[in-house]
């Protein structure tokens, strides 16, 4: 006998793998990686998988069990495993093969009735449980701290008037944001000590939060686990800062890590499952155990918190299933606005139509920031897929491009996002960010981007036109945030708000310095002082004039009639209008000009088969006019933002 490695994403080792599974009644799953035992004929008679740290799919042929090829197997994969990092080994099996993992050293970690989840190696839950029971005790050290400090603080006032500006500032006194006041928290000796909230805030709404809030007010202390698997919109680490700035009023909540063994419908295999019917509630019913062995009893906490589910039917079923798991479960009605209920989904809905007032009503203030640089992302991801594009880089072809790719452009776009953060959270300030911070974060987002696509400048120009949309996007939601109504009311609607936003932008422009060594600065020379061509500086100090005027108005417009090509046509659009200095730069003046004239004539009798043919013709002239593509992700972000 002999161990041979198999590759499950090639077609003939995938049908060898299905084919050896079917014949022992399991059905093929997710893996990277396959063992198979085969006899001295070649025939396999036993294999086993991983997907990452999860070994999958084991099985034995029934002549075969009985000859320890199981412990072989298994001692196999564990040594895979642990070659590509993972210290400890995770495994998915029906109850019935509990005591044989066992003897191979696996130990439970919960269990259903149609499903066990073991684990053997270093760490593991012992790690995590050690981690949660250490964040209770410190906990209950704030708590001590901050009693003793509270009372430091009314002996101050007692005794002295002076004393009440030093407890305004005094770090461990927790003051209500204005915007999010806090609720009054009156405990008893009869309440509960701890109790826990997990959430996956995608993003953190208003709900969450009233969520928290009234969970708050039932127990002394309330952790809120936020879900670590990142298979949502926003990743794990903004979705818990959104959290943790969302209820910073709340001196009694502790914002904690998700745990890493959190049991979704990703994560589950059902290949062992006879009815995939089973599935779901398997699922659910594995995630419940676990937190009812392991995470609630870390935590201290007798408390799970939930919200009511008016409309997803799975996450109904786990609030069901939770009643029956667990001891003491409480669920809050969810709250309402307009008669609808306040969710997440709403939220992504409102970011995809662009509809910004909806946004602002269904989350916190906080929550902006992360929903602004997420757009601005999505605009960048919304230029790069459409295709086809005129000598740029798109899923069909490379353009003019011997040194870019769709993947290269791809790899920059989800470099720059946190960038994208920070300069959103920079602009949330009630004055203006400096020139200098704004820069700064420029640099460390540039750096990040040519270190990701081996020195290739992908985004330079759009990291300035989006960076400073962003910042100032960010400065005027918080303006809003602080005084909507009135605000709102001043400006007279959206087209006032815009002003704004372009006043703002052409403030944040005009404290950058001239550029030397760019593409712009580079045409301008070209020029010779003939044309008063501007660069990239010079529109952002104009406050992209042209953008607001016509090519926003534009894009709405066939947006809003739901044209297919909305933005092949507002590329062309903008082709017709900009002095593209990435054109100017890669050939001259008069083919600039061309640029224009042929896009006016294509935007004016627009066919797909047209705009594939100036793409070739373009290719092979070495013309990109990236400056436009530029301007397509900004229209683009200034009208997700601004209905």
């Amino acid at each position: 006998m002999e161990i041979q490695t198999l590759n499950p994403t090639k077609p003939r080792q995938r049908q060898r793998i299905e084919a050896f599974l079917k014949r022992n009644g399991l059905r093929f799953d997710d893996m990277h990686y396959y063992a198979a035992v085969t006899d001295d004929d070649g025939e396999m008679i036993a294999g086993g998988g991983l997907k990452g740290n999860v070994i999958k799919c084991v099985a034995v042929d029934d002549a075969h069990k009985g000859e320890a090829i199981a412990n072989t197997l298994i001692s196999h994969l564990i040594a895979h495993a642990n070659e590509e990092g993972h210290s400890n080994v995770m495994l998915f099996t029906k109850p019935k093969n509990r005591q044989l993992f066992e003897s191979l050293s696996f130990r439970l970690l919960a269990e259903a009735p149609e499903a066990v989840l073991m684990e053997t190696g270093i760490g593991g839950i012992n790690n995590t449980v050690e981690a949660l029971k250490k964040i209770r005790e410190e906990s209950e050290k704030y708590k001590e701290y901050n009693k003793e400090c509270k009372e430091n603080n009314k002996e101050c006032k007692e005794n002295s008037e002076e004393c009440k500006e030093e407890e305004k500032t005094n770090l461990n006194t927790s003051t209500p944001h204005p915007l999010n006041p806090s609720p009054s928290q009156p405990l008893t000796t009869t309440t509960p000590l701890r109790g826990v909230v997990v959430m996956n805030c995608n993003p953190f709404t208003l709900g969450h939060r009233y969520l928290i809030e009234q969970a708050a007010k039932q127990v002394k202390r309330l952790f809120v686990m936020v879900v670590r698997e990142d298979c949502s919109l926003f990743a794990y680490a903004e979705r818990k800062a959104m959290v943790e700035q969302g209820v910073a009023h709340l001196e009694n909540v502790t914002v904690i890590d998700g745990s890493e063994y959190a049991i979704s419908q990703a994560t589950f295999p059902t290949y062992f499952l006879k009815r995939l019917d089973d599935a779901a509630d398997t699922q659910m019913l594995l995630d419940l155990d676990l937190f009812r062995r392991h995470i609630a009893p870390a935590l201290g906490a007798t408390v799970r918190f939930v919200g009511t589910e008016p409309t997803d039917r799975l996450t109904r079923r786990y609030n069901q299933l939770m009643h029956e798991v667990l001891a003491d479960v409480r669920e809050t009605a969810r709250l309402e606005k307009k008669g609808n209920a306040v969710s997440a989904s709403r939220v992504r809905k409102a970011m995809e139509q662009g509809d910004t007032s909806t946004i602002r009503q269904l989350v916190p203030p906080t929550t902006l920031p992360y929903i602004i640089a997420r757009l601005a992302t999505q605009a960048l991801q919304a230029e790069l897929d459409t295709t086809p594009k005129p000598g740029l880089v798109d899923k069909d072809n490379n353009g003019a491009h011997r040194d870019m790719d769709y993947a290269l452009m791809q790899r920059s776009i989800d470099t720059l996002h946190p960038y994208f953060v920070k300069l959103a959270l920079l602009g949330s300030t009630d004055a203006l960010p400096t020139h200098t911070s704004i820069r700064d974060i420029g640099i460390e987002a540039e750096k990040a981007m040519l270190s990701a696509t081996n020195g290739v400048n992908t985004h330079k120009g759009a990291l300035f036109s989006m960076g400073l949309a962003v910042v100032a996007a960010a400065h005027e939601e918080r303006k809003i945030a602080a005084n909507e109504e009135q605000i709102l009311k001043e400006r007279n609607g959206g087209e006032d708000v815009l002003v704004s936003l372009q006043t703002t932008i052409k403030a944040l422009a005009a404290s950058f310095p001239d550029t030397n060594g760019t593409h712009g600065s580079k045409a301008k020379l070209l020029s010779k002082g003939t044309t008063a061509i501007k660069g990239a500086l010079d529109n952002a100090r104009e406050g992209y004039e042209m953008l607001f005027a016509e090519w926003l108005p534009f894009y709405i417009e066939r947006r809003n009639e739901r044209d297919a090509h909305t933005l092949h046509k507002t590329l062309l659009r903008i082709m017709c209008d900009l002095d593209d200095t990435n054109v100017i730069y890669r050939t001259d003046l008069a083919t600039a000009e061309e640029v224009k004239q042929e896009a006016r004539a294509l935007l004016d009798n627009f066919s797909k088969a047209a705009l594939k043919d100036m793409d070739r013709r373009y290719t092979a002239r070495n013309i990109s006019p990236g400056g436009a593509a530029d301007m397509l992700s900004l229209t683009v972000f200034i009208g997700s933002i601004q209905t």
